[in-house]
């Protein structure tokens, strides 16, 4: 089996001692990607918060697993497969195409979303407490919430949840070829492209729908299926992924569980130092350098491809003290799991709604919530540009 590469190395939840290493020394060190090409790499929060806020200067360079290019696929084809794309685009595209999904994502909207929400957590658990443990969380509750969420904010069939979700877990796979990964990309447009034709001759209330009506003269179909299968992509794949972790970081450490469960007021910064201590997405998208740049004293380059680690800087001492201890109470304002500058999460909101719903819901409905399985036999997704968990087999 092929070794990640040092940005994507974690022990159970903890990048691996050498990023430390990197972080604590020169704070930059050169390594390869999947794909064999060079990239400088980034591990200090200031230095990372700088080259996300600085766009001008760290343009974007695709996406983070993407190769050179295929062989079989043309540059041609690779551009095309990333129209409507925010998370490779640079301004001023990014910024006109962004400003059209903000409505959809403002804390307001999503605090009218927050009885649905509810709803679905909480049937979710009903199911589970009707069978008998153990049971998986990572299929049972931790996968199908986010996933019924974000089908229904956008407009896509729920029951395609099955085809979309397993297509996704290998299209974020690095261990999976690249011809075979851009090909499941291109599948999953052209399902996006049968639902885009749809909603073109009777849009509806949700989000494609929004896009139609309201910019519907503005965008190509390209570009409404580029910003919807990213949505569906990201709005399930991460929050899913933060609640099967994030259970299990809770299950470790009794007394924080404890509170996430019985305290109303603990939840919110739970969830943000959650964030900081499982830093799930390993860099985001990587960037390249327009001009010579100076990082930390370490010259890089003009044209340089730029790795930047989320985990390594959220766990910089310079930002947090004691950052390898998860700690619910500080509440880590100013963490990168969702990126920084322009390109920060545009689902934040809703995935901090959701973990802010779900994860008390779970543990008030099963207080003895417990792993049924050994700590050390747990599956974690070490290949995948979001890290988390196969499965996970609880008891209660």
């Amino acid at each position: 089996m092929p070794t990640p590469p040092l940005h994507m190395q974690r022990i159970d939840f903890d990048p691996v001692q050498r990023i430390s290493a990197v972080r604590e020394s020169s704070g930059v060190t050169t390594i390869l990607t999947p794909f064999g090409v060079p990239a400088t790499l980034l591990t200090r929060y200031e230095d990372i918060k700088k080259a996300l806020s600085d766009p001008a200067v760290f343009a974007n360079g695709g996406l983070p697993g993407d190769p050179p290019g295929p062989s079989t696929v043309s540059v041609l084809d690779r551009s095309a497969a990333r129209t409507g794309n925010l998370l490779v685009m640079n301004p001023p595209e990014h910024q006109v195409l962004r400003r059209m999904l903000t409505p959809a994502f403002t804390v307001h909207r999503m605090k009218k979303l927050k009885p649905r929400i509810a709803e679905i957590v909480e049937s979710h658990l009903d199911a589970m407490e009707q069978r008998r443990p153990p049971v998986d969380l990572v299929s049972s509750f931790a996968l199908p919430i986010p996933s019924l969420v974000i089908c229904e904010l956008l407009g896509v069939p729920y029951r395609d949840r099955e085809s979309f979700q397993q297509r996704t877990v290998r299209q974020l796979d690095i261990s999976v070829g690249a011809d075979e990964r851009f090909a499941l990309q291109m599948e999953g447009r052209e399902y996006m492209r049968s639902l885009v034709s749809n909603v073109r001759s009777a849009p509806g209330e949700d989000i494609l729908g929004m896009l139609v009506r309201d910019h519907g003269n503005e965008l190509t179909d390209d570009e409404v299926v580029g910003v919807a299968g990213l949505l569906l992509l990201a709005g399930h794949e991460t929050t899913s992924n933060m609640l099967s972790l994030g259970t299990l970081a809770l299950l470790q450490r009794p007394d924080q569980l404890v509170a996430v469960r019985e305290d109303p007021t603990a939840i919110a910064p739970a969830v943000e130092e959650l964030l900081r201590y499982l830093s799930i997405v390993h860099s985001g998208s990587p960037r390249i350098t327009t001009t010579d740049v100076d990082i930390a004293g370490t010259l890089i380059p003009a044209g340089q491809l730029v790795v930047m680690s989320l985990p390594s800087g959220n766990r910089d001492p310079q930002f947090v003290d004691a950052p390898d201890e998860l700690d619910i109470h500080r509440g880590a304002p100013g963490h990168l799991a969702f990126g920084h500058g322009i390109h920060h999460c545009l689902g934040a909101p809703l995935a901090r709604l959701e973990m802010q719903i779900a994860f008390p819901a779970l543990l008030r409905r099963f207080p003895e919530l417990a792993l049924a399985e050994p700590f050390s036999g747990i599956d974690f997704r070490p290949f995948n540009l979001v890290y988390g968990l196969r499965s996970l087999q609880v008891t209660w």
